[in-house]
């Protein structure tokens, strides 16, 4: 008989332990399937949370031009960046707020009516907006987009002194003197911090600070270049008495990347002639738990495989002492022994490809609430800032010379979905169980002789 179609009847004559040895399978398939899918989980989650989330390399220098600040930005491995000026500047046609404590002997009276502007570049990479210490209550923030334009994001109080909303047009001066720049205001944000209690200037009130592009904040701070003039400043041409950057932040994918990125800016800077310092605090605390995640989620597939193999192959080890006297009438007639170790072999596989299909099905219904529950949704500790964070992701993606965007907010939710190489994975696992759990106790098989079988009385 050939031997194939012998398995068949013999799993249909012992249904009650084809039906024990399939539900053994399907456990089996359907750990190592969930093994494999949340490790699938976890690397999605993880690619996702770095772009979300990554790491802020913070580099400062003196006489850090913005155009030096922008050609490291334009780094591959740089996802955003921003750069901070600070300069000073006059309102021309509208009141800063004044303090409330009188100034002290030989203060400055003149530059009471002085406004606090930061020339950014995205002021969703700004700490207090990231984490959610200020907040964009109407309009939005700064882009990237908004580069080579006149826009500004004012505080709310100097906004409601002055009636102004989004969309309004302030004018603002030199705080030497000069031409006024009309800004469009585009959106009003919130400081929490409150008015200081001892007389401070007016540029240092919280209130009377506002967030400018870089170039228009060059221009307020008495670059004699044209804040359009991008291709010029790239080539380091800046103007005369252009005001340098405070600090230039960059995002980059993971704390791995800070030393190819503090080796490009030594290149373009100059060893040791910056600062360089990383802040990779949130992505060790949001990345780090789905990285051991993914780690155990390896772990758990080579425990089940192995224990698998281990349980059946006991199993059929057992199988192969009741079957002696089967074995031996077999061998009698003149079967081969090979023959008998291929129809255990055929008897296992065809109960693992059932077992497959079914893990399969469970996984496709049951495989995101357990990936939920395991991988379920983290805040990056920047949730407050995704509005700002979001619109400057969509400006970024239009044009940051088509790198990705890095988008703040939470890390979304893992998407746990069952795909054919997953189920490939698990048939060939769990073939290979099948493989070595009749392999193994097949040697006793080889070492059966029919006489022995059929006259031994135990």
């Amino acid at each position: 008989m050939n031997f194939v179609k012998r398995a068949g009847t013999s799993l249909g004559a012992r249904r009650s332990r084809t039906a024990g040895l399939l539900g053994i399978f399907f456990v089996i398939c359907v750990l190592l399937l969930g093994g494999f899918l949340l490790q699938g989980a976890a690397a999605r989650q993880e690619a996702d949370a770095q772009r979300a989330i990554g790491v802020d390399a913070t580099v400062r220098k003196d006489g850090l031009s913005p155009a030096l600040a922008d050609r490291l930005g334009r780094s591959e491995l740089v996802h955003r960046h921003n750069a901070e000026v600070p300069v000073r500047a006059d309102a021309d046609g509208f009141e800063p707020l004044v303090p409330d404590a009188p100034p002290p002997g030989g203060a400055d009276r003149g530059a009471k009516g002085e406004l606090g502007a930061v020339g950014v570049r995205d002021s969703g990479m700004l700490l207090p907006f990231s984490y959610g210490t200020m907040k964009v209550t109407d309009g939005r923030g700064i882009t990237a987009a908004d580069r080579g334009r006149h826009v500004a994001l004012i505080e709310r109080r100097l906004a409601e002194r002055n009636g102004i909303e989004p969309g309004d047009t302030v004018r603002m001066r030199p705080a030497g003197g000069g031409r006024a720049i009309p800004l469009k205001v585009v959106g009003v944000f919130q400081d929490p911090s409150p008015p200081p209690t001892d007389w401070q200037p007016s540029y240092e009130l919280p209130g009377n600070r506002l967030y400018v592009p870089v170039g228009t904040a060059r221009q307020l701070g008495g670059d004699t270049a044209s804040a359009d003039d991008d291709d010029a400043a790239a080539e380091g041409n800046e103007g005369a008495g252009a005001p340098s950057v405070e600090s230039a932040v960059y995002r980059i994918g993971s704390p791995e990347l800070a030393e190819q990125l503090h080796a490009e800016a030594e290149r373009l800077l100059g060893a040791g002639s910056f600062d360089f310092q990383v802040n990779d605090r949130a992505y060790r605390d949001q990345v780090r738990p789905i990285q051991r995640m993914g780690t155990f989620a390896g772990l758990l597939v080579w425990v089940i495989a192995l224990a698998g193999a281990l349980i059946l192959g006991l199993i059929v080890m057992l199988q192969i002492r009741e079957r002696r006297s089967e074995l031996g009438v077999l061998l009698s007639m003149g079967e081969r022994k090979w023959k008998l170790v291929g129809q255990h072999l055929v008897e296992m596989a065809a109960l693992a490809l059932p077992a497959v299909a079914l893990a399969a099905l469970a996984g496709s219904l049951a495989g995101q609430p357990v990936g939920d529950a395991l991988l379920g949704p983290r805040s990056s500790g920047k949730g407050s800032a995704a509005d700002t964070d979001r619109a400057a992701g969509r400006e970024e993606s239009d044009g940051g010379g088509g790198k990705p965007p890095a988008p703040g907010g939470g890390i979304a939710p893992p998407t746990v979905r069952v795909e054919p190489a997953d189920v490939a994975r698990v048939a060939g696992v769990g073939l290979g169980i099948s493989l070595v759990s009749t392999v193994v106790p097949g040697v006793a098989i080889l070492r059966l002789h029919p006489r022995s079988i059929l006259t031994d009385t135990d």
